[in-house]
């Protein structure tokens, strides 16, 4: 009997769909027509010989067997995706300067540099994982090639995700915050875009506010959040289990924007080395966050 072999258009569509929500928004990722992409769904269920999909209120939802096939087929698109990446690029050599901003140095370098050194094994990258200001200072300096960071004013990086901001409190002390006494901020050393906003939002509210601890390290952040010094404004990232978002109403915080999230290049004609690497980071994003921070950024410019 003759195995069967799995569609990878079909498992694209398919992973695509289910991390767009709908294959109405998968099609136009993908640059196809709906019909299209059911016709893939359907050839990929009659190949699975389960079904997929179960109907939920006016949605779908995975089967058992649907989540089953989503994990390898993950694997199977990321491996194809290398294996193209690889043959393509087999003759590139040399080295590269990746800098990250910290709260990704554990969530995604180690996914980034896997991919790329198999991919590209004689390509050597050096990474620096520090503050925004440092890295985009370094940039500017030519001592990086490639930048990863936050978007705090439009300055020429490529937008990548929109990514929400919360003010945080500790997972286990309930610390709370009178009106009438000054906010305790929990806070980075300066300069730091998340602390200068901090002040700016609550300035604009009204809302006297005091710097109750500074560090010079995320970790330290984390840790004086976790122990009720005060307040810190962070993004979700790496969000350790010791502290958790506060709601605004209920702590008479201002309600925060979204912060953008850029990709920051040395030069206007970037390497073939450096294309690769921003081609893995992007996809590493795409894979490990929320749609709804990606949506609407596929090459959009910072501050556009």
């Amino acid at each position: 009997m003759r195995p069967t072999q799995f569609d990878l258009d079909a498992l694209r569509g398919f992973v695509t769909g289910v991390d767009a929500g709908s294959f109405t928004r998968a099609a136009e990722r993908l640059h196809r027509s709906t019909s299209a992409v059911s016709a893939q769904l359907k050839k990929l269920e009659a190949q699975a010989g389960v079904p997929l999909f179960r109907k939920a209120g006016r949605g779908l939802s995975l089967t058992d067997g649907g989540e089953a096939l989503l994990s390898y087929a993950r694997r199977l698109l990321e491996l194809n995706d290398e294996a193209i990446s690889a043959v393509r690029g087999v003759s590139l050599e040399g080295w590269i300067r990746l800098g990250l901003q910290e709260d990704f140095g554990e969530t995604l370098l180690p996914d980034v540099l896997g991919r790329f050194a198999r991919a590209h094994p004689r390509v050597r990258i050096e990474g620096r994982i520090a503050r925004n200001t440092e890295l985009l200072d370094r940039l500017a300096d030519g001592h990086l090639d490639l930048v990863l960071a936050w978007d705090f004013e439009p300055t020429g990086g490529r937008r990548i995700a929109s990514v929400p901001l919360h003010w945080l409190g500790s997972a286990s002390v309930d610390t709370p915050y009178p009106l009438d006494e000054p906010l305790p901020l929990v806070a980075l050393e300066a300069p730091c875009v998340l602390r200068t906003l901090a002040c700016e939002q609550l300035d604009r509210q009204g809302r006297a506010w005091r710097i109750a601890f500074v560090t010079p390290s995320l970790g330290g952040l984390w840790a004086a959040t976790a122990a009720g010094l005060g307040t810190a404004l962070r993004t979700p990232v790496g969000l350790p289990a010791s502290v958790r978002p506060l709601d605004p109403a209920a702590h008479g915080l201002p309600v925060l924007p979204a912060l953008g999230l850029a990709l920051y290049r040395a030069d206007r004609d970037p390497s073939p080395i450096a294309r690769h690497l921003e081609a893995i980071i992007e996809q590493a994003l795409r894979e490990g966050l929320p749609t709804s921070w990606t949506a609407g950024h596929a090459g959009a410019d910072a501050g556009t």
